[in-house]
């Protein structure tokens, strides 16, 4: 089975959120099944297209808003992943040293028409097309309708919706550059009075899946405008909880940390990443260390958690360090609590991958008081690392933790997003760390649970297989 994944995002060649890691996992665990998984995507100017050599195995020009636009699918020289990832190369547009950006609609839709374009020369079509996201949300119209695409409307196109906030919106001034259609189909690029490419691919997609079982049914309720329309289609929806690359993820093998350890040397290979991390960032290792790794932005609680925070740190009990950037008012908030918490509290206000992966080695909790969580991988990287998520249930968080208080549980969790209960879930951790045997034999579970593509990489194979009958 042949199978082109096409996405914005591929971990590690170019990661702003949850999508890159999925796009970068998933393939390699489908060939491990006996598949031929690839991804397509944009050829972005990045640290990895800069130390890498390419080699272009397709060229031709690309009819877009009145012109002839060259471009180059390109390939890199030498194997770098576990998987083969084509690159669409318009230099005009995608050539860029950002992800997203302001101009996204005409970048995208122009990769969007590249890459058929491309897919239209092969000889032997693929198997299946996953779309992931309102980036690549067209492209289950165009193989449907655009005239230009007939020859591909029998390739099942599957749509993967990770994150339903974005959706890819603009005018209908923009309406011809779509390759030609018949006029009384465009009723399927549109919601709520605009092009929403992220409503045209549940329209059109074969299926729709989700990251988790739980988001589903979630988006069916509230989905930024979006819930009716999934609740029509909600014959042809599923969810499927996203799984980690183990082999990335890994404590034992981890090329991040310097001290590294297994669930037999889990005690004193934690103590050694907290200790270091302390030192680096002055907290005091004596107390339970909580930890956020993510966006400062509203649905991830960014708003409200620094002043939980706040509140926690008047109590002593504790230390807190923070990984993370966004809204400037959440940075700023959580800068302040610097200025009277020194010894027991620590942000650094960016993205670093080596500081995250030993942020999960060293910590003794990691935050998670989300408002929305499609999956959430960061409590799936903590269960690994030996780290207790404190989450809110919702989405991935409620599907993937189990709070102690419930039989077989191994987590803390709260329902709603507010400055009380995210306190209180702080104290639960507290007062968990305080209860050492307990704490450490619950730590040593959590390393056990397998949430490997493995089990997700095969339902995404059975639902491929289930539409080529």
């Amino acid at each position: 089975m042949k199978i082109f994944h096409i996405s914005a995002e591929c971990y590690p060649i170019a990661k702003v959120g949850g999508l890159a890691d999925v796009v970068g996992a998933l393939p390699k665990y489908q060939n491990n099944l006996g598949a031929t998984s690839s991804v397509i995507m944009p050829y972005y100017d990045n640290a990895f297209t800069q130390k890498n050599n390419f080699k272009s195995i397709y060229e031709s020009k690309l009819d877009f808003n009145g012109h002839k636009i060259g471009y180059n699918i390109l390939k890199t020289k030498a194997a770098v992943l576990d998987f083969e990832v084509y690159f669409v190369d318009i230099p005009n547009l995608l050539h860029k040293n950002y992800v997203y950006s302001a101009d996204d609609t005409d970048r995208f839709l122009a990769f969007q028409i590249a890459t058929l374009d491309w897919i239209l020369s092969f000889k032997d079509l693929p198997d299946i097309i996953h779309c992931h996201d309102h980036h690549t949300g067209l492209i289950p119209f165009m193989c449907q309708e655009s005239f230009k695409y007939k020859s591909l409307n029998t390739i099942p196109v599957i749509t993967t919706i990770h994150n339903a906030q974005y959706q890819g919106w603009f005018g209908y001034d923009k309406l011809h550059l779509i390759p030609e259609f018949e006029s009384t189909k465009t009723g399927l690029l549109d919601w709520d009075h605009c092009i929403n490419p992220l409503a045209a691919a549940i329209k059109c997609a074969w299926r729709v899946t989700t990251v988790s079982p739980s988001y589903m049914d979630e988006l069916k309720q509230e989905a930024n405008g979006l819930q009716d329309l999934l609740q029509h289609e909600s014959n042809k929806c599923i969810g499927i909880l996203n799984g980690i690359d183990t082999a990335v993820w890994n404590p034992e093998t981890d090329h991040y940390l310097d001290h590294k350890y297994n669930i037999k040397t889990l005690e004193a290979g934690k103590l050694a990443n907290k200790l270091a991390l302390c030192k680096t960032f002055n907290l005091d290792e004596s107390k339970p260390l909580i930890t956020f790794i993510g966006r400062l932005v509203h649905e991830k609680g960014a708003d409200v958690f620094p002043l939980a925070i706040k509140k926690a740190l008047e109590d002593e009990n504790c230390s807190v360090l923070v990984l993370g950037s966004g809204h400037d008012e959440a940075e700023q908030a959580l800068l302040q609590l610097k200025e009277n918490n020194t010894g027991l509290y620590n942000v650094f206000i960016g993205y670093d991958e080596k500081l995250s992966h030993n942020i999960y080695a060293g910590a003794d909790f990691l935050l998670m008081p989300s408002r929305v969580e499609p999956c959430g991988l960061n409590q799936l990287y903590a269960l690994r690392y030996g780290t207790i998520p404190v989450v809110r249930s919702i989405g991935g968080l409620k599907d993937t933790i189990v709070d102690i208080d419930k039989n077989e549980g191994f987590g803390i969790s709260h329902k709603e997003v507010t400055v009380a209960q995210i306190y209180k879930a702080i104290t639960r951790s507290v007062d968990l760390y305080n209860k050492t045997t307990i704490f450490k034999s619950i730590r040593k579970h959590i390393m056990t649970i397998d949430h490997s593509w493995d089990v997700s990489a095969k339902a995404y194979i059975n639902l491929y297989q289930s539409l080529k009958k």
